[in-house]
């Protein structure tokens, strides 16, 4: 579906240069084809709103601990008082700390309609009305994102290599300093998240909760199996 969906926008762009250089006939073979990748993938799914063309990921991080981000919502708030918007916006303008999946998408419902009453245009030699739809149409391409939390991922990383560490039942004194460290950084984490608003704070008890449960499983060179079966579960949960 996406190598059609890619095929049917580049078929377009190669269109709207053809049409720029008075390639009518070219212009016209190349929207045939567009509107034919377009039939294929409106055959195997009817329904289907967005075809995707292209992906990207992109990192927003933030290099603060959660007491400066509570410290800058709070100023935030109170310029925002004050009427202050403009002096409030980059306060919290940077707050993110996430990896975001983004996917440009062909919208079904009205891109393939924009093709064919390019192509009908061009047969009525009506080239500059045909140009403008195809812009017209590139222009309605449809980006969705999708955050996925850097703390929360953090977190999860910590946690996974914390569990091995609490299933050793012969953990050396380095390997329990090193099993408190990772489950006070995961517990720094979840805070960052907190503060940052990935979820409400009746999300993150119950993780604090497990995090100090587990430690004191875990002190004095305790092992066990199934200790994190249920913060991952809930750390997951906050996706």
């Amino acid at each position: 579906m996406v190598v059609d969906a890619e095929t049917a926008l580049d078929q377009t762009k190669k269109a709207l240069a053809l049409l720029g250089d008075k390639k009518t006939q070219e212009a016209l073979g190349a929207l045939e084809v567009a509107t034919g990748k377009l039939e294929l993938i409106l055959a195997r799914d009817p329904k289907l709103a967005l075809a995707p063309v292209d992906t990207g990921v992109v990192i927003r991080d933030l290099y603060a601990d959660p007491n400066a981000v509570k410290d800058a919502i709070k100023e935030a708030r109170r310029l925002l008082g004050d009427g202050e918007v403009q002096k409030a916006r980059p306060l919290v303008s940077n707050l993110a700390s996430e990896v975001v999946f983004q996917t440009t998408n062909l919208p079904l419902a009205a891109y393939p309609t924009a093709i064919k009453s390019a192509a009908s245009l061009i047969a009525k030699s009506k080239v500059d009305e045909a140009k403008d739809t195809l812009q017209a149409a590139l222009n309605t391409l449809v980006i969705t994102e999708v955050a996925v939390p850097l703390p929360v991922l953090r977190a999860q990383v910590l946690l996974k290599d914390a569990e091995k560490l609490a299933e050793d039942d012969k953990r050396s004194e380095e390997s329990n300093k090193s099993l408190a460290a990772q489950l006070d950084e995961a517990r720094k984490q979840i805070r960052m998240a907190e503060a940052l608003g990935y979820g409400k704070k009746a999300d993150f008890e119950p993780i604090f909760e497990q995090i100090k449960e587990i430690e004191q499983k875990s002190s004095g060179g305790k092992s066990g199996k199934g200790w994190f079966d249920r913060i991952k579960k809930q750390v997951s949960d906050l996706f």
